[in-house]
């Protein structure tokens, strides 16, 4: 069985499956223009989602699984996929752990007004700059509440906060307080002192947060995006800061990235802009092959007991 991974491993990576699986054949490229060339013989491709299309897959016949090793499909032919019936899973759950401590690290960072003090730093000013706030015994609202929500929810706990999960069926989930489903949005946001969004993007997500909604939350609350860029626009984004419907975004992804030198986002002051690094931690290649291990094992086996089965038709 041939697998091809269009993502770049170590040799390390590399020497720890050959081991592990000796009886298959697999291809290690850099990149997808390295590995096309034998997609026509590959079984199973392995990939970090953004470089495979339409035409790419037709060319890979025998093509009978992806696993892609992030979690957004955005970019995948789905409907094609699902049409050929492939197997598809990625490696949702392993960001939970960097994700959640970046939600806490930025929430801190502005009610701490660390900007500022770094920015003192810098000038050699021995200055407090505004009064700093505690994000303890606050209310936080998830939306999403998968595994990273709920990691999200469980170091929320450790600041004594209440904590509300927002998810499409609005079932009751670890970690939260209450749960609401998506239709109850509206209602519950009031609520919220903190916003945070981990949801992906879907037909039902796409422009989910519009205006009314930023207009229901406090004028105090922060809101996070470590989700998907388009669930809100940057034009009603921008808006709800300068009519202080809310105090403070904090964006982890953007409509387009990379985000364009000049676009409208980086001049607002009160939004703060990473480079869509929540989830970048050292130890994402070892959980996400870990996974891919787990996989291979009940695809070799005949098992079909799988991990992170992708619904094509929903898109996660």
């Amino acid at each position: 069985m041939t697998i091809l991974f269009s993502a770049k491993l170590s040799e390390q990576h590399q020497q720890m499956l050959t081991k592990r699986f000796p009886k298959e054949t697999f291809l290690f490229y850099h990149n997808m223009d390295e590995a096309k060339q034998d997609l026509e013989r590959t079984k199973v491709l392995v990939t970090y989602g953004e470089d495979f299309d339409e035409e790419l897959l037709a060319k890979a016949k025998k093509l009978e699984w992806i696993m892609v090793i992030s979690a957004g499909l955005d970019k995948l032919p789905l409907q094609k996929i699902a049409e050929r019936d492939i197997l598809l899973t990625n490696v949702r759950g392993i960001h939970k752990i960097p994700m959640a401590e970046y939600v806490i690290s930025m929430l801190l960072q502005v009610y701490r007004n660390e900007k500022a003090l770094i920015e003192n730093e810098k000038e050699h000013v021995w200055e407090r700059r505004g009064l700093p706030q505690e994000i303890s015994e606050q209310t936080m609202l998830v939306a999403g509440t998968g595994a990273i929500g709920q990691e999200v929810a469980r170091l929320a706990k450790a600041f004594r906060m209440k904590t509300i999960g927002v998810s499409r069926s609005g079932r009751t989930v670890t970690h939260f307080d209450e749960n609401y489903p998506v239709a109850d949005l509206k209602k519950v946001l009031p609520e919220a002192d903190f916003v945070v969004s981990v949801l992906p993007s879907t037909d039902e997500t796409r422009h989910l947060f519009t205006m009314e909604h930023f207009r229901s939350m406090k004028d105090h609350t922060v809101f996070v995006n470590i989700g998907r860029g388009d669930l809100v626009e940057s034009e009603v984004l921008i808006q709800a800061i300068k009519e202080q419907e809310i105090a403070h975004a904090i964006l982890d992804v953007a409509e387009e990235e990379p985000l364009p030198h000049d676009h409208p986002l980086w001049e607002v002051e009160n939004i703060t802009i990473t480079p869509h690094a929540s989830g970048v931690s050292p130890k994402y290649l070892d959980r996400s092959l870990a996974i891919f291990m787990e996989n291979l094992e009940a695809y070799v086996n005949g098992s079909k007991q799988y991990k992170n089965v992708i619904e094509t038709k929903r898109g996660y």
